[in-house]
């Protein structure tokens, strides 16, 4: 069993806006100090709808898997997708922006 990496109280953070399930959401991602994420928060919907607590949970259990060491491009390609590639969820849309985000970021990581 792997040990759950705790962030430090400090870190940096990033939030952006996400369109799914044609509605707006905000996800916020704290990194730890060697820039990989280890959190993920989703607000969005109304409050007490389904899509709101399935969002917030799919953020807890992200990232919880991120804190015990699974790799994005693990989670990535576990998620549902659609015939075309897309995900069919909130959470694979967060993936495929932070491991975009992470590639951009480190052009060592693509070759």
């Amino acid at each position: 069993m792997m040990t759950r990496q705790i962030l430090p109280q400090r870190r940096a953070c990033e939030t952006f806006q996400i369109r799914f399930w044609n509605q707006q959401f905000y996800v916020t991602v704290g990194f730890y100090p060697d820039g990989n994420p280890g959190e993920v928060f989703i607000d969005g919907g109304k409050t007490g709808q389904g899509v709101q607590a399935t969002a917030r949970d799919a953020a807890v259990v992200l990232s919880l898997a991120l804190q015990h060491g699974t790799p994005l491009e693990t989670i990535k390609r576990a998620i549902s997708r659609d015939g075309a590639g897309n995900p069919t969820a909130i959470i694979g849309a967060i993936i495929d922006r932070l491991t975009e985000d992470h590639a951009a970021a480190n052009p060592a990581s693509r070759a």
